[in-house]
């Protein structure tokens, strides 16, 4: 009887056992909805309002409240980033196993979610498309982190944004260096709503941009990816690139701080250390744009480097982290760290025995948030036990997360943590009007290099027949950046122009070579004659040129010739791009140049025999509509160089500003002669850009004349097209400093705007020159502005200036005014 009975008594255990767990399910759920009131939302499930969950109290006691509720292990995994899927997370939405894993209790943030990487197929995600779907998918892991975790503390999702949204399909903007090359405030500013408008909608509340690093020598890599070589000019458009972001409520992260950009010999890849800055140097160049950011737009991140500074790791520094950033700029936000920046401060720089001494140094030092592109479970537990052991006192700790909490709150992650309207996400991302905006700054970001005798633009209505060539004319890949918008269709330069196709216009096509030859790099260093195959391109390429009027040659680099980790030892063209060049200009026909490429490169032949170059660099997908419209006509480029081109190599550094002396003239006879194997002066120089049209400068006032060193002063300056064709003039105030305690640079630029004219059409263009901009760290390494007589020079570029005036300061001023 017991054997008969035992199937039924099992069978009813396994229904009551099921009856009761769905009964538990179901009041998990009523107990989650019961989370949200009107008004509030219950993060912490205890079923009152406490005072963190009450928007109407003030951010700081909020903070304090949820800080005093928190365990050690949720502390810890506020101090920590989750990469999203296809990086560290294999799951692309929440997963019962989510309750085994470290971010149980929490996460600070998780990196670059369903956001469908370019050309990483493990990110690729069901989820990043349409819009909506994101943003809904988003909110299902950001509902998973509200109801499941004990607090209940929001996720701060980041992700990357200086090419435009990191994002599937996303307004794909321009590389930095072409909007450097803009010089156009509200443009920069027009970027910054789009990235951060889109990245609201989708569901990112913090975007990893501008980089504000100082591209001082092109030989780096990453030259492609910042806004220039000088500090005035990086932190104006980088202020303006951050107020657009953060107006549409996501936190902007500045990157990278500090003293990043400059390796030793520009090398990058492993190295990325030991770079040869001096500390005023530091300050005035490498420093100025961060601090000026931090003061001017307030932004809610910065991300710290992974290099060193004087044998010191910046991300275990407290001098930078701590006293610099916060006690000196008044930076409120979160810092986290570029990807494995705490890991080298034991790996690479041999300052911490092992990963948990370097968690150790960093967290003291004032690190808010580690990433890496693993899983954060051996950071956290390091930390933890650091902690235990009091080799991390538990204030410093709380203090690390009070300020990853007070970003979160400050973002309203705690008033409403989810999208509110996915569906909205289709209508705002990438839309007609945006993909407008694009196009506009690829156009702004042009510059006319040189144009002799008027080359450029060629008539359209002339018959001709017009060859295209070059191994990048036909290439569209540089126009998607890693850091970038994805999966866009790109219209490549031979495209874009065979759309001027007419009766009068007949187009040919040749590649001529590829980018790099057989060998290469080496082959910079031990040139390869021509093999069969390129002899072969290159003759297809002049047979064409000679049935052609016009030559269009398009050359240059690609993403694989620079970027992050790929610096080089030669500016020259990569492989046999020059010898190409060449042999079309053999041909006596016309040649015209479009360059694509990240950095300033060594076109000396180029420029001495070519007649007309228009410098791209790399633009978004629309890059063969706006240059093709420059070279017809239809677009008169008006951009402006952000960056020296050198003539060669061994000039580095050959940057603006510069000390007086430091780019002299070496002269061939008397005091320090025998100078004739020197190479003097730049190809191009700092702010150089010409246009189809020209103008005339005049009516320079500076008022007042002597003004103490607390007021601002004006500077007027009036500018005419007086050309046939409408064009834009981008107006460069530099200032000089006559006389000083410490040697200074030998002009600074202090002011800069972009007009567009009719012709016939005049301007007054008004400068106003605050104290912070005429100061300098004198002596005893303080801020200060000395009294004394200045010059004040208006001008095309930093070379063609054509007005000058001067003025008196007559009283010192200290560094406690200046950020005022």
């Amino acid at each position: 009887m017991k054997k008969s009975l035992l199937p039924v008594l099992l069978l009813t255990t396994i229904c009551c056992l099921a009856i009761g767990k769905q009964s538990s399910f179901a009041q998990k759920k009523v107990n989650q909805s019961r989370i949200y009131h009107k008004g509030w939302i219950d993060f912490n499930k205890n079923g009152i309002k406490d005072l963190f969950e009450d928007a109407s109290q003030p951010i700081d006691k909020r903070v304090e409240d949820l800080l005093g509720q928190m365990t050690l292990e949720e502390k810890t995994n506020q101090s920590a980033t989750l990469y999203g899927f296809g990086r560290v997370l294999k799951d692309e939405l929440p997963t019962p196993a989510w309750k085994n894993e470290i971010w149980k209790d929490g996460i600070a943030n998780i990196d670059e979610h369903l956001n469908s990487l370019a050309y990483h197929p493990r990110a690729q995600s069901q989820h990043s498309y349409p819009f909506s779907k994101h943003a809904s998918a988003i909110n299902t892991v950001q509902k998973w982190f509200v109801e499941e975790t004990r607090l209940g503390i929001p996720v701060d999702f980041t992700n990357e944004g200086i090419h435009g949204l990191c994002h599937d399909r996303a307004t794909p903007l321009c590389a930095p260096i072409g909007i450097g090359s803009t010089w156009n405030k509200s443009l920069v500013l027009q970027a910054g709503h789009i990235v951060g408008r889109e990245a609201k909608a989708l569901g990112y509340t913090n975007v990893y941009a501008p980089i504000l690093d100082p591209a001082r020598d092109p030989r780096w890599g990453r030259v492609v990816e910042c806004y220039g070589e000088d500090p005035f000019l990086i932190a104006e458009l980088g202020k303006q690139m951050v107020t657009g972001i953060q107006s549409e409520g996501v936190a902007s992260t500045l990157k990278h701080y500090a003293v990043y950009s400059v390796p030793k010999g520009g090398r990058d890849g492993n190295a990325r250390t030991d770079p040869h800055v001096a500390p005023r140097e530091m300050h005035q160049l490498y420093l100025y744009p961060f601090r000026r950011v931090v003061q001017e737009a307030r932004p809610l991140g910065i991300m710290s480097s992974y290099n060193d500074w004087d044998g010191i790791p910046v991300s275990g520094s407290h001098y930078f982290l701590r006293e610099l950033l916060r006690e000196q700029y008044g930076f409120t936000g979160y810092v986290v760290s570029d990807s494995e920046a705490v890991e080298f401060i034991a790996s690479k720089h041999r300052v911490a025995a092992d990963f948990k001494g370097a968690i150790e140094q960093s967290v003291n030092a004032g690190l808010n948030v580690w990433t890496n592109f693993r899983t954060p479970e051996t950071y956290i537990r390091n930390l933890r036990e650091s902690v235990k052991e009091g080799k991390v006192p538990m204030e410093t700790l709380d203090q690390n997360v009070r300020e990853v909490l007070r970003v979160k709150f400050q973002l309203g992650l705690f008033d409403q943590p989810y999208v509110q309207n996915p569906k909205l996400a289709d209508k705002v991302v990438y839309n007609q009007a945006a993909e407008e905006f694009a196009l506009q700054l690829n156009r702004e970001s042009l510059v006319l290099l040189k144009n002799t005798d008027n080359t450029l633009p060629l008539d359209k209505n002339k018959k001709s027949r017009i060859l295209i060539t070059g191994p990048l004319a036909a290439e569209t890949k540089y126009t998607i950046s890693r850091y970038g918008p994805s999966n866009h269709q790109s219209i490549s330069v031979l495209d874009g122009l065979k759309q001027y196709q007419s009766e009068q216009l007949q187009f040919d096509y040749a590649k001529g070579c590829d980018i790099v030859n057989e060998g290469w790099p080496n082959t910079e260093l031990l040139p390869q004659p021509l093999n069969q195959k390129e002899q072969q391109q290159i003759a297809e390429a002049v047979a064409k040129a000679k049935e052609s009027d016009v030559i269009i040659a398009v050359v240059g680099e690609d993403e694989e010739r620079v970027g992050e980790s790929l610096s080089r030892t030669s500016l020259d063209l990569p492989g046999h791009q020059e010898r190409l060049l060449q042999a079309l200009h053999a041909t006596g026909k016309p040649v015209v140049v479009i360059l694509i490429n990240g950095r300033p490169l060594t076109i000396n032949w180029a420029d001495a025999h070519l007649p007309a170059i228009l410098e791209a660099w790399f633009p978004g997908p629309s890059a063969g509509r706006a240059i093709a419209e420059a070279v017809f006509g239809d677009y008169n480029p008006g951009g402006k160089l952000p960056v020296t081109f050198p003539k060669s190599t061994g000039q580095l550094e050959l940057n603006f500003p510069f000390k007086p002396g430091s780019h002299a003239d070496q002269p061939s006879s008397g005091d320090n002669g025998f100078g004739k194997t020197r190479v003097n002066g730049p190809l191009y120089p700092f702010g150089h850009g010409l246009s189809y049209t020209t103008f005339e400068y005049g009516k320079l006032v500076i008022s007042p004349a002597n003004e103490g060193a607390a007021g601002e002063m004006e500077v007027q300056a009036w500018v005419k097209n007086t050309g046939s064709v409408k064009g834009d003039e981008v107006v460069q105030l530099y200032i000089k400093d006559k006389l000083s305690s410490v040697t200074t640079y030998e002009s600074q630029l202090r002011g800069f705007e972009r007009v567009m004219l009719a012709p016939g059409e005049s301007k007054t263009v008004t400068f106003r020159l605050r104290p912070d901009d005429l100061s300098l760290y004198d002596r005893n390494m303080n801020w200060v502005v000395e009294p004394g007589d200045f010059e004040v020079r208006v001008g095309s570029s930093s070379q063609d200036i054509r007005l000058k005036g001067d003025f008196t300061i007559t009283e010192e001023i200290s560094k406690a005014i200046l950020p005022e």
